[in-house]
Order: structure tokens, then sequence, then C-alpha cells
């Protein structure tokens, strides 16, 4: 599942990159995320899935249209592939057409993100792996995955077909067993009883039951935004901008299909009300079938799943902070790198914060901020796009427009709790990566002046 990283030529076709992108989709987010959206949206799951996908649609046509133009620039300034920027297109979209002080709102956004994406990965393999303990499996997880990442092991990308059929099999006994089993509201699983669900905090339930919708749909983007995978190819692709667009299409197609199908069976299965106190909703569903060993397959495939998106976005966030570390924007001892080629400081610095996050604020309340942080950070992404020039838009302008008032409106229709920490983490990252930058150009004003871009109306002219 896994090798040591190395850096790839142009081989992947839009199969391959539609695959990679449906690794990330059918990742942690599909084994968790319904129970805490069907805690805040109730009967309106499915609509909450439905407007989950249409957020993930306008924003990966923004993504893609934003990508272009950066392999554009990229050929004409002679960038080696690899570029680091490509992990976090808003990040360099945004310091370039809108200002260095949006670029680092996204950054700051897209690595809170990341970090929030890693505990809830762990807290998702904790619970389906030991439900007694999941804590500290989860704490346990991220160190390990944290060690090989340092060492530089990476999944491997034609690993990902293996991972992607394995969990697309899984999938579909959940779905068989959900719509064709006994179905009811039976007695909650081990991971419901022993631990006190989320519905009964106060503090993590929306605004008002009728933002249910809403909340429910930005839970449910938690898992979605795996398809910026595809975005972080950069020029492992055969023909970037073409194979990129066909390979999103294919994953918010598929990926939408797939949650429609699972929630529904999930809801035949075990209903709203159960479903919204269950852990591993998944197990529950395949128990109320009586079939053990399916109940077997389903956390094993969990496990793989969310320890596969744990390893890649923990190397994610790494790259992301060294990459913001270069441009001034964080301390230079996070861009350091070791005999491995990873960025050992930033990786310590993600697995610290990845693990006070599971610990205080657990799987569900992590799965709750990455989805605030997300949509921050692609709202940045959509209103970037917007500024891009007509001839170098493959996608209509109008969806770009759409996905900037569907991620506000989403992140700011959480949890009050939930906006709350993520605004202090995006306000306090924010006041950091500025210092950061004030200082950088105080002592060494040449080299920020060669790594920051011109402004836009120089640029155009």
């Amino acid at each position: 599942m896994v090798c040591v990283a190395t850096t790839l030529s142009r081989r992947l076709g839009t199969a391959d990159a539609a695959v990679l992108g449906l690794s990330a989709v059918f990742g942690a987010g599909i084994f968790a995320v319904f129970a805490p959206a069907a805690a805040v949206a109730g009967p309106w799951l499915l609509a909450s899935v439905l407007l989950a996908a249409a957020v993930a649609g306008c924003s990966a046509a923004s993504s893609a249209d934003l990508a272009t133009a950066r392999d554009a620039r990229a050929v004409g300034d002679g960038v080696p592939e690899g570029d680091p920027d490509s992990h976090d297109v808003g990040y360099d979209a945004a310091r370039r057409s809108l200002h260095p002080a949006i670029g680092r709102l996204a950054g700051v956004a897209h690595l809170t993100g990341k970090i929030a994406v890693a505990a809830a990965a762990a807290g998702i393999f904790g619970t389906y792996v030991l439900p007694t303990r999941p804590l500290v499996v989860a704490i346990v997880v991220i160190a390990v995955m944290t060690g090989l990442n340092i060492v530089g092991v990476r999944p491997a990308p034609r690993a990902a077909w293996s991972l992607v059929g394995g969990i697309g099999a899984v999938l579909l006994v959940v779905v068989v067993v959900g719509l064709l089993g006994p179905g009811g509201a039976g007695t909650p699983s081990v991971s419901a009883a022993t631990e006190q669900p989320v519905t009964m905090a106060p503090g993590l339930l929306p605004i008002t039951r009728e933002l249910g919708l809403f909340t429910g749909a930005g839970l449910v983007f938690f898992g979605f935004a795996g398809f910026s995978r595809i975005i972080g190819l950069g020029t492992e692709l055969r023909t970037p901008s073409r194979t990129r667009a066909r390979a999103l299409a294919i994953v918010i197609g598929i990926a939408t299909a797939a949650y429609l199908a699972v929630c529904g069976a999930l809801l035949v299965g075990l209903g709203t009300d159960r479903l919204a106190v269950e852990r591993s909703p998944l197990v529950a569903l395949v128990d109320t079938g009586r079939a053990p060993a399916l109940g077997v397959l389903v956390r094993i495939g969990a496990a793989v799943a969310a320890g596969s998106t744990l390893l890649a976005v923990l190397a994610a966030a790494a790259v992301a902070a060294a990459a913001m570390a270069s441009r001034g924007d964080l301390p230079a001892v996070m861009a350091r790198r070791c005999g491995s080629g990873a960025a050992w400081r930033a990786d310590i610095a993600g697995m610290a914060l990845a693990i006070l996050v599971v610990v205080f604020a657990g799987t569900w309340g992590a799965i709750a901020l990455t989805a605030c942080a997300l949509l921050v950070d692609f709202a940045v992404v959509n209103l970037a796009a917007l500024r891009l020039p007509r001839a170098g838009r493959t996608w209509r302008m109008w969806l770009a427009g759409l996905g900037v008032v569907l991620c506000g409106v989403l992140a700011l229709s959480m949890p009050p709790i939930t906006v709350l920490i993520t605004a202090c983490a995006l306000a306090g990252g924010w006041l950091l990566t500025t210092a950061v930058s004030v200082r950088s150009r105080r002592t060494d004003p040449v080299e920020h002046r060669a790594a920051t871009p011109d402004p836009p109306d120089e640029q155009a002219a």
C-alpha cells in the first residue's frame, strides 16, 4: 500500500487521477460523517448530501481553473516538477490575484483543515478498531503515521486502485445489507453505548433546527473535500488541464452516487434517530443483518481507509507548511528537510496539533472543525477564481460565484462552538503568519521581493 516517495513524471491519465481522487473521497469520511450529519439534519440528510455535492462541484471547478493557470505560470517560470505550492492552490492563487494577507488566510485555513482531518481520521480509526479505547488508538496511530512520513513513506499511487476496489466492495456490502436487510432502529451498538453521543452536547448542535440542512451539508462536505487530491497531482498528469477536468467530474459524480447510496442504506437500515448516535454506523448497519463476519470486514475497510487518509493528509500538511515557510509566511525552520526529503519539523508540529484536536474535540468535533476550516479555504479558492480572465476559464464564472456564497453559508451554519473555535484558530494563525511575514521582509527584503509576486494590476500590464 505504500512506497518510498519519489518524483513522478507525467504518467497519470484520467483513470489514474480519478482513482486517486476516489481513494481520498472514499477515505475516512464516508465511514463516520453520516452520524453527526443525521444528528443535525434529521430527515433532510439526503438533501444535505446533494447540497454538499453541489458545493464540492463548484469548488472543484474553481480549483481546476486555478491549477491550470498555476501550471501555465510554472511552465513560463521554469518551475521544476514537484513544486510544493501545487498542494495548496488557494494559498498561491489568493496571494497572487487577491492580496498576500488573503493568501495567508487561505494557507492557515488549509493547514487547519488538514490537521483537523488528521485528527478526525485517527479518531475514526480508533473507533472502528477498538471502540472501547478509541482515543488511545488514535494517539498511537497519529504518532506511527508521522514516523512513517518522516522516514519518507508515502501512499503508492498505483495502490489506489486496490484501495478503491476494496473500499468499494465494503460499501457495496453495506448498501445491500442496508436496503435488503431487516432494517429497524434496534439497540445501539457498543460504540454508541460506551461513548456520550455528540447529539447530547448542545454546543455541537446547529444554531437553529432550520439550519440543520446546511449544517449537515457542511459536515458531509468533509468527505467530498478529498477531491482536492487531484489538484495536488500537478505535473504528474499527462495532459494536466484536460485530465484534471475529466477526473474531477468523474470523482464528483461517482462520489455523489456512492454517498447517496450509503446514506439511503443507513436511513433504511438504522433510521435517523439511531444513526444519529452511532459512532461506527456502517458496522452497526451490518450488525442489524446478523452477519458478524461482515462487521469484521467493515471494520477492516474503515481502518485501511482511515489509515491511508491519515498518512496522506499528514504528509500534505507538512508540505503545505514547508511551502508557506519557503515564502516567508511561516518560520523558516518549518521548511528544513531531513535526509528522506521530509520537512520533519513540520511533521512533528502537525502531529502535536492533531493529537490536541482529537483529545479535546473528539472525532465528531474534529469533523466539524475540518468542515468549517475547509469551507473557508474553498471560499477563498472560489473568490480567487472570479479574478481569472475569461480566456483562462474552463468552467463558467457563475459556478465560482455560487461557490463563494455556498461555502460562506455552510461555514456560518456550522455549530456555534465550531465557528468560534475555527475563527480563533484562523485569527491566531493569520496573526502568526503576518508577524513572520513582516519580520521576513525586514530581515531579508531582497529575497522577499523575489518570492513575492507582482500585484494583479502589474501582472495584467
